[in-house]
């Protein structure tokens, strides 16, 4: 007898616990499911061999009908405890899949050393490997989950097993050294929070767990503002967490050292139905969206679902149903209702008329409206004839404080700004109240006539909808980092700003104004810039820099929204 064949026989199924089948019942009627079609069984703590010699743990949700059965993989870090896989099992396991959610090396149970998304290619294929060994597979595999568990997906894609038929990925990146260091930036409250989760999780349980991550970003913000950065994640305390002083000593995206981190390529390469889930305010949406277009463009089937969500609010009764007609489309079950078709390919949130609209593609097709900066503070339809300047001071020792946008917080998403604006080291150009709506669909681009007196500096550049009392709401946002290249010579002198702030779908309303803020940073979202080209991790102080806008003139900046 095999070691696989060892494995499955030793495991015995047993039925849901009541209090297990009850919540799986509430959860099928908040999220309006379709009537389950069986009971579940599962199998607890299922070993699951690698090539290495490694052992990984899974739990496996059965339907208690003759199998064999389509199968759905989860591949996570965060634990198999019922808090956290009964959402993405059960109801999945009820409607005839067999579900298989498995803990990624060095996590509950599973052999190994945790080194973040690194071994995930190679321990996906053997366990791929293992389930063919199943009796219960049918041979019809789809990958599904959220966040890292939507990474192990893409790993897998690298070289997809003939059995996968469908992708379900929920606010996923493909790219960690993208999603940690966008622009040179190190985005240190997400990656802090993030750390601290995983240093912990085994410790404390997942109701503890849960109340750790609702406080991080109280906790954690004194130790953020400590320098230097090395050394950060251990004093969170925890198990070790050597990857993190590893990411702040590679600033540069271009290194090699990120290629371990990258799944890429599978994005340009995966032919496997795919269903796109993620929200305007969430961490990940750019890779979401870059995801969906390299998809549509090779003619994949794909379609893409993005609501008002940051990445801890994703709304489960919207994103359950759509994963689980996904499914059914592309591994049907036996007896189960004809899965209908998806209404659009693509779905997304507008945050301003604050509704669903359905589309055939992303971006839909748009024309632009170019508004100018001013001096005196105005966004105005002309470009002022006289040349103009706006200043402000950034002090990296008393930096520039962020607020809301899309961070892994309970903070995260559209917050008011009028305080955060109120500061003077904050710049804020701002239409007239608009006479008739403006509809933003895409991404709106920036541009910039600069000159800091510094040549290590970063511009944030947020996008904001005014209300008619006063109220400043972000929509999206960006971190500029203005450092030189490595190996290129620090100057200082007038520069132009280019950039494309995150695509949103947002409709400013006639009455309301449309601002451009400017600051020199957002801590403790990123990493602050210290002005001294130290490295990031080891640098102990700081310098100012003044940042000088230039306006009107022969050097206009400008905003230039993609209008739906």
């Amino acid at each position: 007898m095999s070691r696989l064949d060892r494995t499955t026989s030793t495991a015995q199924p047993q039925p849901l616990s009541r209090p297990a089948r009850a919540a799986a019942a509430a959860l099928g009627r908040r999220w309006k499911l379709p009537a389950p079609l069986n009971a579940v069984q599962v199998v607890r703590d299922v070993d699951v061999p690698m090539r290495d010699g490694a052992t990984l743990r899974a739990d496996v949700y059965l339907p208690t009908t003759p199998g064999p059965h389509p199968t759905v993989l989860l591949r996570s870090p965060y634990g198999r405890g019922l808090g956290f896989a009964l959402p993405m099992t059960v109801p999945y396991a009820e409607r005839g899949y067999a579900v298989v959610i498995q803990s990624v090396r060095g996590t509950f149970g599973s052999g190994g050393e945790f080194s973040p998304v690194v071994h995930e290619e190679h321990d996906g294929q053997d366990t791929v490997a293992w389930l063919r060994e199943q009796p219960w597979f049918d041979g019809r595999l789809a990958t599904l989950g959220p966040s890292y568990l939507g990474y192990t997906q893409w790993a897998l894609a690298l070289d997809p097993p003939p059995e996968l038929k469908a992708m379900v990925l929920h606010i996923g990146p493909h790219d960690l050294a993208q999603a940690g260091l966008i622009d040179g930036a190190f985005q240190l409250t997400n990656l802090s929070i993030w750390t601290d989760l995983v240093a912990h999780q085994e410790q404390v349980g997942f109701v503890r767990g849960l109340l750790r991550l609702a406080t991080a970003e109280r906790r954690l913000t004194p130790f953020l503002g400590e320098l230097p950065l090395q050394g950060l994640a251990e004093r969170f305390g925890g198990n070790p967490a050597p990857w993190f002083d590893e990411w702040l000593a590679h600033p540069d995206l271009e290194d090699p050292y990120w290629d371990r981190y990258r799944a890429t390529p599978a994005v340009h390469s995966s032919t496997v139905p795919t269903l796109l889930i993620s929200g305007w305010q969430d961490w990940f949406v750019e890779q979401t969206l870059y995801q969906y277009a390299a998809l549509r463009d090779r003619g994949v089937d794909v379609g893409m679902t993005i609501g008002p969500w940051a990445h801890l609010t994703i709304d489960a009764a919207v994103t359950t149903p759509e994963s689980l007609a996904w499914l059914n489309a592309h591994l049907p079950v036996a007896g189960a209702p004809e899965a209908e078709p998806r209404k659009a390919r693509v779905q997304v949130y507008d945050t301003g008329a604050r509704t669903w609209r359905a589309m055939p593609d992303w971006p839909p097709a748009s024309t632009d409206r170019e508004f100018f900066l001013s001096a005196d503070g105005r966004l105005a339809d002309d470009a002022p004839a006289e040349a103009g300047e706006t200043t402000f001071r950034y002090d990296p020792m008393d930096p520039t404080p962020s607020v809301g946008g899309r961070v892994l917080a309970g903070s995260a998403g559209q917050r008011d700004n009028r305080e955060l604006e109120a500061r003077d080291d904050v710049r804020t150009f701002t239409t007239p109240s608009l006479r008739t709506p403006v509809q933003l669909m895409g991404g709106a681009r920036i541009r910039l006539h600069v000159n800091p007196d510094n040549p290590y500096a970063d511009l944030f550049l947020r996008l904001c909808d005014v209300e008619p009392n006063g109220k400043s709401v972000n929509i999206t946002d960006r971190l500029i980092r203005l450092d030189p290249a490595p190996g290129e010579e620090p100057t200082t002198g007038e520069r132009v700003v280019e950039t494309t702030l995150p695509d949103t779908a947002h409709l400013f309303r006639a009455g309301h104004r449309v601002r451009l803020q400017v600051s020199g940073g957002a801590h403790p979202r990123y990493a602050r810039n210290l002005g001294t080209g130290e490295p990031v991790g080891e640098a102990t102080h700081g310098v100012p820099t003044t940042h000088r806008i230039c306006s009107g003139g022969a050097t206009p900046s400008s905003v230039t929204l993609p209008v739906g």
